[in-house]
């Protein structure tokens, strides 16, 4: 399924499409501007039908659990004022106005006017649900043109929020055109980049390496790739109230989400202390388990058989096995672990469990820059400010609450950095 243009083709018309595609846009680009106070509206009112059930249908197929949380932060996440708030916060006040600078010494004074980078192409990851649309809306807010390329999970439910945009706001029509074009049909991904003045990359290490080898020349390459979050513990202000913070973030999020918690770190460096803290923990999320029980079971077994047969390669292969201690609990799992590397645990409740004394955190984050996201720290109130600037001068960009680690905050940074100010352009004009 292809849109373009508010129009709906069957994919066997892609050629045609992308044939005519680069003169579309240049004609939309040289002939409309995009009103952002009227994209503003679309998205405000595009909140208010989802709150409406308009869109129950689709996300109830979703693999979410507490979809009527995620509801809620999706209607307000869409509303006007949250909206306002973010541009002003990500692209300053009066951004879209013709500013004059006065510079020192008497220089020539210039205006700065603030324009979109031009045609996005944004290749979207299936991890996350209702992200391709929500990335062709910060595409729409700074006044770009859009290309989506659908994951190949998608749904249906991104074309359907787009259309329904389209339908609010009909000047939105040519800003966006959506395929469904495989991963692997890489010629036709390579001539969407070879129009685009910005590719925005969702996904991991291979998905960007692969736009990387073709995208061309002078064409932004955007990356928003997969992160690693961990709780980091050194010492509590509410030892219970904490610990029931993180079990639910681990269960709830099921460790799927960037920010989500793949491995404790505990400021020791005494092997005991991890085992006490194993066994202290793990009621804590059992009873997460039976507040946020699993309503599909399939990703959940995938992921163990995808386990089991790393296992036994790395059996056939000769790997060293890890001397590690599982303390299995119902629907839920702590592994204790030899090393002190930060990665990805097996998820869905079955988090890794280290020790980490403070004075090695730095060299640890490291070693995974590139990767770091979001740190939920527990620790004593008069350690907090130290460890902050510990984890923030290591990488980190996000320092949360144990319980907040995946919560969505308005105008916040999204991987350390502001997302409208990356889809735009400043030009000087004398």
């Amino acid at each position: 399924m292809i849109l373009a243009k508010g129009i709906i083709y069957d994919s066997k018309e892609q050629d045609i499409i992308l044939n005519r595609l680069e003169a579309d846009i240049n004609l939309t680009r040289m002939t409309k501007a995009l009103s952002v106070d009227k994209v503003i509206a679309a998205i405000d009112r595009l909140g208010q039908a989802v709150a409406e059930g308009e869109f129950d249908n689709e996300i109830q197929l979703l693999d979410i659990d507490g979809v009527e949380k995620h509801i809620e932060t999706l209607v307000i996440s869409l509303k006007r004022e949250n909206i306002e708030y973010k541009i002003k916060t990500e692209l300053g006040e009066d951004c879209f106005k013709i500013q004059t600078t006065n510079p020192p010494y008497g220089q020539k004074k210039l205006k700065s006017r603030l324009m979109p980078l031009g045609t996005l192409l944004h290749i979207a990851a299936g991890n996350v649900d209702g992200l391709p649309a929500f990335s062709v809306a910060e595409g729409l807010l700074t006044g770009n043109v859009n290309i989506l390329k659908l994951p190949q999970a998608d749904n249906g439910l991104s074309v359907k929020i787009i259309l329904k945009l389209i339908e609010i706001e009909p000047e939105i029509t040519d800003f966006v055109y959506v395929f469904d074009t495989p991963s692997d049909d890489l010629p036709a991904i390579k001539r969407m980049a070879e129009i685009s003045d910005g590719i925005v990359v969702w996904g991991g290490d291979i998905a960007v390496s692969a736009i990387r080898r073709f995208a061309p020349p002078g064409c932004k390459l955007i990356e928003w790739g997969h992160k690693l979050g961990f709780a980091y513990i050194s010492g509590y202000e509410d030892k219970n109230a904490e610990l029931t913070a993180l079990a639910e973030h681990i269960i709830s999020t099921k460790q799927l989400l960037c920010s989500s918690c793949q491995t404790i770190f505990i400021d020791t460096d005494n092997i005991d202390e991890l085992h006490i803290f194993c066994k202290e923990f793990l009621p804590f999320l059992e009873e997460a388990a039976l507040k946020y029980p699993y309503d599909s079971i399939g990703s959940v077994a995938e992921r163990t058989l995808g386990n089991y047969n790393k296992r036994l390669e790395d059996i056939l292969a000769g790997e060293t096995p890890r001397f590690n201690t599982v303390y299995r609990g119902e629907h839920c799992s702590l592994t204790v672990c030899d090393n002190k590397q930060l990665e990805l645990s097996d998820m869905f409740g079955n988090c890794l469990v280290k020790g980490l004394p403070q004075n090695e955190l730095f060299n640890v984050l490291r070693e995974k820059k590139g990767y770091l996201q979001t740190a939920g720290l527990i620790c004593k109130a008069e350690k907090r400010d130290e460890l902050t600037d510990l984890l923030a001068g290591g990488g980190i960009v996000r320092i949360m609450r144990s319980g907040d680690m995946s919560s969505v905050f308005c105008a916040e940074a999204h991987d350390g950095e502001y997302a409208l100010r990356r889809y735009t352009r400043i030009v000087n004009i004398q």
